[in-house]
């Protein structure tokens, strides 16, 4: 691999984690780009998962000290979603998971339409956790890090709208708590890609460091510009992963 592809991939890297920080989404990028080298379809999904971690752990930590974080959700929340990714690339290993395109496509219109739709009002009363909120992160992250570890397209979405959903996140709030499992389920996948040899380490290295710089800045406006930003990027993702999953069914 040319230094002149390896600078290109870190910059899409870069990119994808900047976006994938704020709204999730960033392998509608860097999937293809790594396919574009011609690599085996295996250890693309591999090596997007190696330098995806570096990109979801510098945002996690650019988020760590922000008042957006729900500390007390994060350990049931990584921990689940680490788990639930190993054993979704354990399935994925074994079962097919195009399947589930059709599926995911109706998901993606279904957040977009609710993103479009939902209002937060400034008066919102703080209505604290649910009452079983830890089997709830529990059982989202595990779902949603089998999920990414299985197939993948969408989870970052997918983990902002259930923290709406379920804990009344506001959609900046949600979007920082996804960090957590996403890095959990990315370091999960990564773990077992790993054991079987199939991450190409020469090229998740200069990926990575586009991808540090791209999600530390991610988070970094998350904070600053919050919940507006957030929506938008939302739809814009949703949309963006409904034609790109719509292109490979049909086309």
């Amino acid at each position: 691999m040319t230094l002149t592809v390896q600078l290109l991939l870190g910059g899409v890297a870069l990119v994808a984690a900047f976006g994938d920080a704020i709204a999730g989404g960033g392998g509608l990028l860097t999937l293809p780009a790594l396919l574009l080298t011609g690599m085996p379809v295996q250890a693309a999904m591999a090596t997007n998962k190696g330098q995806s971690v570096f990109g979801s752990g510098m945002a996690l930590t650019r988020l760590y000290h922000s008042a957006l974080l729900d500390r007390k959700r994060m350990v049931p929340a990584f921990c689940a979603g680490v788990l639930g990714s190993m054993g979704g690339v354990w399935v994925l290993m074994r079962v097919p998971a195009g399947f589930l395109r059709p599926v995911v496509m109706g998901l993606l219109v279904g957040v977009a339409v609710f993103t479009v739709f939902y209002k937060s009002p400034k008066e919102r009363v703080e209505r604290g956790r649910p009452r079983h909120w830890v089997w709830g992160a529990l059982w989202i992250a595990a779902a949603l890090g089998f999920y990414d570890g299985f197939f993948g397209p969408g989870t970052g979405t997918f983990l902002i709208m259930a923290f709406v959903l379920y804990f009344h996140d506001e959609l900046h709030h949600a979007s920082a708590n996804a960090k957590v499992v996403n890095f959990a389920s990315n370091l999960g996948a990564v773990a077992m890609f790993a054991g079987m040899g199939l991450v190409e380490w020469r090229v998740v290295l200069p990926m990575a460091v586009g991808q540090a710089v791209g999600g530390w800045l991610g988070a970094h406006v998350t904070i600053r510009h919050g919940h507006r930003l957030v929506r938008v990027a939302m739809v814009v993702v949703s949309l963006a992963l409904l034609v790109r999953l719509s292109w490979q069914l049909f086309l």
